[in-house]
């Protein structure tokens, strides 16, 4: 599966080609997607639109977009790119070369778009991907008046931009509505621009909830049956209110176009990132300061929780939040600020949306037993700032088999840490074998992962780590929990100890 971000060229060539490729895909749409949740309602559909449309049309724009090709540049082809390196490339880029001004001047490429207007003073929403490497951005109402845009702020986890348009007369706005509100099985209503026809509407109903279709680290996307097509990204989503309920941003398809399955980002989603662009020109998000992992039966079975839920604690950074709150890697986030927390991608959206200085009250499991910490949020620093910081370890030469695992393990030295090319901050037990079969192997454990803790209890031997195996089957313990450091990426495996069902 392939992801095609940015606009639908303009030209028709682009279009058809748009239309002809294949293979499964998720494409990044161009369009404005309008839910309608019909409250409480259960006969059949409206008789007709009409009223909606008209009412919320006015708010629905075109983004147009152009960029520069300068000379050297290969362009966006309005046919399949040819591989990297390939005669074929060489041979394009001549073409497109010779074809260039006299003057070399840069070549001019459009793409099109939809957003809506959120403020009458002129700020209009859209996705990121729309107006991406534009130079230039311009938003188009039905009635043709065209206006140039300025770029206030994007958001590429969310994929959502603002921008910013002047006119003598306030501009005709939309609200938003609280999405949690649209159920699977209310109708919906799209209005767009695809493939740059210009305003389209189709209409279907809501498919599903809280979708991760992997487009950022936040997805909790609606999917739709309306009719959309590439060139539909960046426009609302509305209930019979005319509140904005989601935007859609993404489709799924094997040949390009539209085959019922849409995506849209909830309104409770977007609406705080909109905000924060417009008060600052780009998003301030809550930081807890955690790496986690997925609450798997085996983890959970080892950790002595009921059932597989919550977000696993694998690290946590120095100087943050948590660290602060003394949370500790193997610790179960269960609940955040009066939140459940069913599965582990539930965590960092409830964190990211909490205001940045607020003191919350988080509920992990720690050592067979539910506990209450209180955490203040800090703002989520940029990806550079997040270097951990390193700690000195004992150097203890010894080697020991854990028969019960599969493995070999021994002490960190200069040697091994040559050998498996292991950092100074590298602390525990390396395993130096693993045995074809065994419990180890079927987690896919390998020779220079580290092992730093045994049943949440760190090691620093292989005797240690023996005796806290040994320990586990003496307790019939159907598992064994260990904190695993593969070339300073922290994780947790449960392993099976033998005997066990």
């Amino acid at each position: 599966m392939s992801v095609a971000t940015g606009g639908v060229p303009a030209s028709t060539p682009a279009r058809r080609s748009a239309a002809r490729s294949g293979g499964r895909r998720l494409l990044l749409a161009v369009v404005g997607l309008v839910v309608v949740a019909q409250p409480g309602a259960a006969g059949p559909p409206p008789i007709s639109f009409a009223e909606i449309v008209e009412r919320v049309a006015p708010s629905v724009v075109n983004i147009a977009t152009t960029k520069a090709v300068r000379r050297g540049e290969t362009p966006d082809f309005p046919f399949p790119e040819p591989p990297p390196g390939s005669p074929f490339e060489d041979f394009f880029r001549e073409f497109f070369d010779r074809n260039q001004p006299p003057d070399q001047a840069p070549q001019r490429q459009s793409s099109l778009g939809s957003g809506f207007v959120v403020d009458e003073s002129g700020y209009v929403v859209t996705n990121n991907h729309v107006i991406a490497e534009a130079d230039e951005i311009q938003v188009v109402f039905g009635d043709e008046s065209t206006y140039d845009a300025e770029l206030i702020g994007r958001d590429q986890k969310t994929d959502l931009a603002l921008l910013k348009i002047e006119g003598d007369k306030p501009f005709p706005a939309v609200t938003f509505a609280d999405s949690d509100s649209v159920r699977v099985g209310d109708w919906i209503i799209a209005i767009g621009n695809p493939f740059g026809l210009g305003s389209t509407v189709t209409a279907g109903i809501v498919s599903a909830r809280s979708r991760d279709i992997r487009a950022g680290p936040y997805d909790d996307f609606l999917q739709v049956d309306a009719p959309i097509n590439r060139g539909n990204s960046g426009g609302p989503s509305f209930n019979l209110d005319g509140e904005v309920i989601g935007i859609n941003t993404a489709i799924f398809s094997p040949s390009g176009g539209n085959v019922g399955i849409g995506f849209a980002i909830p309104a409770n989603l977007a609406l705080p990132v909109i905000e924060s662009l417009k008060a600052d020109g780009r998003v301030k998000r809550g930081w807890l300061g955690v790496r986690i992992q997925t609450v798997t039966d085996e983890i959970a079975e080892s950790l002595g929780l009921d059932d597989a839920e919550g977000a696993l604690v694998a690290s946590v950074t120095p100087g943050g939040p948590a660290e602060t709150a003394e949370i500790e890697a193997g610790d179960v986030v269960l609940e955040f600020d009066g939140k459940a927390i069913d599965r582990m991608r539930g965590l960092p959206r409830i964190v990211a949306e909490t205001p940045i200085g607020k003191a919350v009250e988080v509920e992990i499991w720690r050592r067979g037993e539910r506990r209450a910490v209180e955490v203040t949020l800090g703002e989520l620093p940029e990806e550079e700032e997040l270097a951990a910081l390193t700690e000195s370890e004992a150097d203890t030469p010894s080697s020991a088999d854990i028969e019960a695992l599969g493995l070999s393990v021994a002490s960190l030295n200069e040697e091994l840490r040559t050998r498996f090319e292991l950092g100074p901050d590298a602390k525990g037990v390396v395993i130096v074998d693993v045995r074809e079969g065994s419990s180890g192997s079927e987690e896919s454990l390998r020779p220079g992962d580290v092992i730093v803790e045994v049943g949440q209890e760190e090691v620093n031997s292989p005797p240690e780590v023996s005796a806290k195996v040994n320990q586990a089957r003496q307790d019939e313990k159907k598992s064994v929990l260990l904190l695993i450091d593969r070339q300073g990426d922290l994780r947790f495996v449960a392993l099976r100890l033998p005997g066990t069902e």
